[in-house]
């Protein structure tokens, strides 16, 4: 492997608190060197006038499908695109694929960026063949339990939830397979029980479920759950579960519209009284009618016919998102998925939006916007040589201008690639250059 010097970069690390216009030396996958002194290598970027950063962490996105024995690598394409070079997928309770077999295929043939996953319930519930709206009978809650605990072996990230699809699961059932983090100290993330003025009922759920089972929690995409002007009380609950002891934190999106599959619970029953809306606010980006808005009659018919579409719902306040971000343990998260190719523009566009809305405008600084896009994740998982620019950390790094960084996707065209990404290293090679995309496949499995 050819060694690597990042030279006149302005170096930007939050674990340093680090500022500063100096050079970074590469070598054998790892940062060897943050030194002004030093001026060759086997291969040289001027980074002169660019940041210089951590490689971004999407703690909470949904990884690609296999199809015909190989991941589909779309969502990792746009991952490295926009700048990540770490995924962390199997979130909201869903596994799209068996993780050990995921991370063997990983083992043998890398992918655009590094993947990690946790293990998910739901995925787990599916197994037994449990419907989505009945509990789980104690002796299937044992044995999931004991499957759970047999991934997290095997080095899976924790555990994590997708209550509000599986609103048949109990306190105690989330409690029992939760609690498998705790010697570990591994993660356990949750799409909580409900959305809007539920939410905050379904927040003390998850604080019971950390407090009983003594592990820490991550509360997934706030804004799609609190995003209707529950923000503020929602805020000051965290706030108080946290000034109790709860290791509670969140992640969150730059967009103000969810996106989840059309057939889901999230579209269950009233749900146009829930968010005080009605069909029009709901868009199809996903199948054969993409690009549609809805009325009764087209929501009707995709729903029963095509329920894995993925449908747009336009409801969230912007104000909410602003004021999350605001938040020292919110960081970001795309929660990108896709279906038929398609879905929401966060998973083209979730880091440069976010540096483009927030830290360019000065909502938030450089180094705490960029706390937020990596350095916290890695904590948060327990990635100790990620999210860092430290001598014998893994050369995951980012490079970018802050003056040109936008992004480019939009609901009707969702694939769109940002600007402003110069370069992405990922384990100390050069993955993409201006844009464009030289290596994909240096990411690799991660395992705590």
């Amino acid at each position: 492997m050819s060694s690597l010097l990042i030279k006149n970069g302005r170096v930007v690390d939050p674990s340093q608190n680090l500022d500063v216009i100096t050079n970074v030396l590469i070598d054998d996958g790892k940062i060897i060197a943050l030194d002004n002194n030093i001026d060759s290598a086997d291969i040289v970027i001027d980074a002169s006038n660019k940041i210089v950063s951590p490689g971004f962490i999407d703690i909470h996105m949904h990884e690609d499908p296999f199809v015909d024995g190989k991941p589909t690598f779309s969502m990792a394409k746009s991952a490295l695109l926009m700048g990540v070079t770490t995924d962390i997928g199997g979130n909201c309770g869903d596994n799209n694929y068996d993780p050990i077999e995921y991370y063997k295929y990983l083992d043998k043939y890398g992918s655009y960026v590094n993947l990690g996953l946790f293990v998910g319930h739901s995925s787990l519930r599916e197994k037994f063949d449990i419907n989505k709206y009945c509990p789980a009978s104690d002796d299937v809650i044992d044995k999931m339990a004991i499957m759970a605990k047999e991934y997290l072996d095997q080095g899976l990230l924790g555990v994590s939830f997708g209550v509000k699809y599986v609103p048949g699961s109990t306190t105690s059932e989330l409690v029992k397979i939760a609690s498998i983090c705790h010697d570990s100290n591994k993660l356990v993330t949750s799409h909580v029980r409900q959305d809007e003025d539920e939410v905050f009922a379904a927040c003390e759920e998850l604080c019971e479920i950390a407090k009983q089972a003594k592990v820490r929690v991550e509360f997934s995409h706030i804004g799609s759950m609190g995003g209707y002007s529950q923000m503020p009380q929602l805020l000051k609950q965290i706030d108080d579960y946290r000034n109790q002891g709860i290791d509670m934190s969140c992640d969150c999106y730059p967009y103000n519209a969810f996106c989840t599959s059309i057939g889901s619970t999230t579209y269950d029953g009233n749900f146009l009284d829930r968010y005080h809306s009605d069909y029009s606010h709901v868009y199809l980006s996903s199948g054969i009618y993409r690009g549609k808005y809805c009325d009764e009659e087209l929501f009707k018919l995709v729903r029963n016919n095509y329920p894995e579409t993925k449908a747009i719902g336009f409801f969230m306040n912007d104000e909410d998102i602003d004021l999350a971000y605001e938040k020292e343990y919110i960081c970001v998260g795309s929660d990108g998925t896709r279906d038929d190719g398609h879905g929401h523009p966060r998973a083209s566009g979730c880091f440069p939006k976010f540096i483009k809305d927030y830290i360019k405008t000065n909502k938030l600084s450089l180094l705490d916007g960029i706390n937020k896009m990596s350095t916290f994740a890695a904590k948060q998982i327990g990635l100790i040589n990620k999210g860092n620019l430290k001598v014998g950390s893994d050369a995951d790094i980012t490079i970018f201008d802050l003056n040109n960084i936008e992004d480019c996707a939009t609901y009707d065209e969702d694939l769109l690639a940002p600007k402003g990404i110069d370069y992405v290293i990922i384990n100390g090679e050069i993955a993409l250059k201006d844009g464009e995309i030289i290596k994909n496949n240096l990411g690799k499995a991660i395992r705590i």
